[in-house]
This record gives C-alpha cells, structure tokens and sequence, in this order.
C-alpha cells in the first residue's frame, strides 16, 4: 500500500509540472528575477521606432540579466492582437512595450473591449515618440496660425489625415473646438498618405517624424510644428504646437513597457532601473533620436501618471465629439 501511495504521489508531482502554466511560475523575489528567458510583445512590426528601441533595449538587458530577451512584433487588430496575447500569457516573463496612444484611444473607437485596460500595468517609460504635421511646400503656409487662418478662409477646401488612434481623435476634436471646416481622407498607407502631402493633394498630415523625416529632408514635404509637450533636442528649430499657439493640439507619443496586473511594486522599480541604465548608453540614444524619438526614461509611476493625463485628454475631446466610451 504504502508503494502504491508513492507511484502515485511520484504521478502527480510529475502531472503538476507537466502541465504547469507559465503564471504558476512566478518569480520567488524581484532579485532573482528573471529566472528564464523574457519576451516583450509589440503592437507595432519589425523596423519601426518602437521595434528598434525594443531590440536595442533587449541586447543591453540580455546581458545584465543573463538571460536571452526576445522581441516578438504582433502587429494588426489596431493593438488587439499583441495586447491579447500580452494579457492572455499571465507570464511575470511577458512584458508588453509600445506605444500609449495604441490603446488610450480604445474605449473610444470601439463598442467593446476585448481586455481589461487594467491588466496593463505600466512598468517603465522609454521614449517619447515626436509627432509632427506636415504640409505641402505648395500650400505656401509657414506657420500652424497660417494653416489655421486659411482654413478659416477657406472652409471646405482643406483636407487632413492622421494615422488611426488616438491621433484621429486629438485633431478631430481640434477642428471642431477651432470651429474648422476641413474634409478628413482616410488612409490605410502611411506611405501613400505622404506621397499625396508631398504632391498637394493633402494638406495636413499628422503623423509620426520618422514617416515623414525624410522627405522633410528633402524638402518635399514641410513641418509647420511638433505636438510634444516641450521643445525637442531632436528638431530644436520646429516649435511645439503650444509655441505656435494651440495648445489643444499637444500630444505626446509615450511609450514604454507593461506588466501584468499583479506584477509586484519592486519587480517594477528593479525594470525600471535597469532599461533606465540600459537608456544610459549614448550609442542607444543616437539611435532612437534617429528613428524621432526623445529619450526620456521614467519609473512605473511617472509613466503612469503620464498615462493617465493622456486617457484624460483623449476622454476630454471624445466627449467634445460626442463620443461614449465602450465597455469591456
């Protein structure tokens, strides 16, 4: 009897590791973490900002932690699929990293949710995404106050386009505040969207720098102001769109990682610390501001709280426009 007890007490220790879930293995301290390779998932695909600083951050924490640091792009869904799978891992190893503005704007733009917005726990600010709007040369307009002057002149004969998201809700709600009669085109190339701003069929575009950097460059396509909070070192000679006067228009491209819910407060401060040394390295720096990135690492609570101020704003326009939010 008593070697029967034994076999299968031996079974089911071996059931229970066999078909133990990632979740169950949760680290024993935020020192010993990670125990086993860490994956972070992004909503956006491979050679974008976001994707670059996520590969350069994973080469610099690979070998602080010892441990291999994959990065997984799952674009498409407007943010869904990457989130879902993020959410659905319930793995303290699985760390989300992107943008904010791919899902403030969610509750929003959609009739229900597929997740709760509180299994996205922030964990550690990285950079901060320049956004810019553009013009064409031949709009002939040098300032956003003359963008904003013409359309008043001309209602009905200026036309904009934003990339989908929060973006599209922000300028949306600054026409209508600004009392601004423009025709919105919609685009599912961003490529295409600044060929048409380069050639005058479009004429605003707001849209991330590094789209439209280039031919800026190049002197195609004009940037008439920059949408971040503060004056960037990236593009020290564009104002920001409170120095050009509209202050409405202010919206900052933050991005960073997230954790899961239950994720402990020191396992987020021990990230944090880390991706913020990893940030130190001026060779990553040149990097991201290469991509229009400003690099401005914060801890769980600073990206949360500037989370937070954007959810605010974007809820703020969205009533402006008359929009209710979704449920889960």
């Amino acid at each position: 009897m008593r070697l029967v007890t034994a076999a299968m007490a031996a079974a089911l220790l071996c059931a229970a590791a066999l078909f133990a879930s990632p979740a169950s293995a949760q680290s024993a301290s935020p020192q010993a973490w990670p125990q086993r390779p860490v994956k972070f998932i992004l909503p956006l695909g491979p050679g974008s900002g976001a994707d670059i600083g996520a590969r350069l951050i994973a080469e610099k924490l690979t070998a602080k932690w010892g441990q291999p640091v994959v990065v997984e792009n799952r674009p498409g869904g407007d943010g869904f699929v990457a989130i879902n799978a993020f959410t659905t891992a319930r793995d303290d190893h699985v760390l989300l990293f992107g943008p904010a503005s791919s899902f403030t704007a969610h509750p929003f733009l959609h009739d229900k949710l597929p997740y709760d917005p509180r299994d996205l726990a922030p964990v550690a600010r990285v950079s901060a995404t320049l956004i810019a709007l553009s013009v064409p040369p031949s709009l002939d307009v040098k300032s956003l106050g003359d963008l904003v002057a013409m359309a008043k002149a001309q209602p009905g004969k200026l036309n904009w386009a934003t990339i989908t998201g929060a973006t599209d809700l922000v300028l949306a709600g600054f026409l209508k505040a600004q009392n601004l009669d423009l025709a919105k085109i919609p685009y599912r190339d961003p490529v295409q969207a600044l060929n048409d701003v380069a050639e005058g069929r479009l004429h605003l575009y707001w849209a991330a720098l590094a789209i439209v950097r280039a031919q800026m460059q190049a002197g195609r396509v004009k940037v008439i102001a920059i949408t971040a909070s503060e004056p960037s070192k990236v593009v020290p000679n564009i104002p920001t769109v409170t120095q050009a006067g509209f202050p409405g228009l202010t919206f900052d491209g933050l991005v960073g990682f997230y954790g899961t819910r239950d994720m402990p407060a020191e396992l987020r401060e021990k990230i944090a610390a880390d991706v913020k040394d990893a940030l130190a390295d001026t060779a990553i720096v040149s990097r991201l501001q290469a991509t229009g990135q400003e690099v401005v690492p914060g801890s769980a609570a600073e990206f949360s709280a500037a989370i937070e101020r954007q959810r605010a704003g974007v809820a703020d326009i969205a009533r402006l426009l008359g929009i209710k939010a979704a449920t889960q």
